[in-house]
């Protein structure tokens, strides 16, 4: 983790070097230049989540050319805009939501989009996300690499949205991810990105199976999570929205998360939900029988059975102890 105000000297030239280290860029000597940036290393895979006033980077031709940098580099920015020229004469803006794919064997540019407003002091800060792996980490042929080089696409919807929700979802639980979930958090990137790149490329055909299933199961968890209060979700009506057959759904969820179903999956993210909505002192006076069936389940007794299996307590105690509410 880096912050600009933890390093009353020299912070610059440190962030000078995170930048050489991330992008091999060198970055402006802007003034009143504040910036924050996090780190993750998921095993080959880094992603940094970084805010910073508006400031220009770039990369040098002779840094592109180095021969260890043969990396695939991905931008997603969030807030602010950008203008990006590539390989020496590409130009194009980059706004929210939008999502660029660089190789390393290129240099580049990338500057405030209106840079008299960022000298006035009037340009929010640019915050976005960056992924960096080895190109040769990426399960598409060499060829399709080069022709996506320096394209952008959206993440509004689609994959691309899949891929920068679980970018933007990574930095928000950082604090409470382990070591341990790094190498398997590190190939569900490099999946999202194989399956958002091969789908902008219109060619699902030059993943792996290994790689479309493991994007496939991602999809699904995404939409389950954004169902999970339609009483109406279920397997089949899951397949439908994914245009797969039943037991293809089966087949390929419960590969992909280690024998767990996909009902059992289900109910346990729908406990989840209960879990926290019964400790939101906010829904205190929101009766247990309504959080529970806003979570699909709408038999009573089933709801405390599996709570208490879950948790050990029933949905009542668990309220009790988290508000600290000892009325009957």
């Amino acid at each position: 983790m880096f912050r600009s105000e933890d390093i009353p000297e020299d912070w610059l030239d440190c962030w000078r070097e995170l930048m050489f280290r991330a992008r091999s860029a060198d970055a402006t000597d802007a003034h009143a230049f504040e910036a924050e940036l996090r780190r993750m290393e998921l095993g080959p895979v880094t992603v940094w989540h970084a805010s910073y006033a508006p400031a220009r980077f770039w990369r040098r031709a002779r840094a592109a050319r180095r021969p260890d940098l043969e990396r695939c580099q991905l931008t997603l920015l969030l807030e602010g805009r950008m203008t990006l020229t590539y390989d020496g004469g590409q130009t194009t803006p980059l706004g929210p939501r939008d999502l660029r794919f660089l190789d390393s064997s290129s240099p580049f540019d990338i500057q405030p989009h209106d840079e008299g407003a960022a000298d006035a002091g009037e340009c929010r800060a640019v915050t976005g996300v960056g992924v960096d792996f080895p190109r040769e980490l990426l399960p598409l042929p060499p060829q399709r690499i080069r022709e996506m080089s320096g394209r952008g696409f959206s993440a509004r919807e689609g994959t691309g949205a899949l891929l920068a929700d679980f970018l933007v979802g990574l930095g928000r639980q950082a604090d409470v991810l382990r070591p341990c979930d790094a190498p398997r958090l590190g190939t569900t990137v490099l999946d999202l990105v194989s399956a958002c790149l091969s789908h902008a490329l219109d060619d699902q055909s030059a993943l792996p199976a290994e790689t479309r299933r493991r994007a496939l199961a991602e999809r699904i968890r995404a939409f389950v999570r954004q169902h999970l209060h339609d009483p109406e979700l279920k397997p089949a009506t899951i397949a439908a929205a994914h245009h797969i057959s039943l037991s293809h759904l089966h087949r390929v969820f419960t590969e992909q998360s280690g024998g767990e179903t996909l009902a059992v999956w289900i109910r346990a993210r729908r406990l989840e939900q209960a879990h926290r909505d019964l400790a939101d002192p906010a829904l205190r006076s929101t009766p247990i029988h309504t959080v529970a069936v806003r979570w699909g389940f709408p038999r009573a007794g089933d709801f405390t059975r599996a709570f208490r299996c879950a948790y050990g307590l029933s949905p009542r105690e668990h309220r009790q102890r988290s508000l600290g509410d000892t009325r009957p």
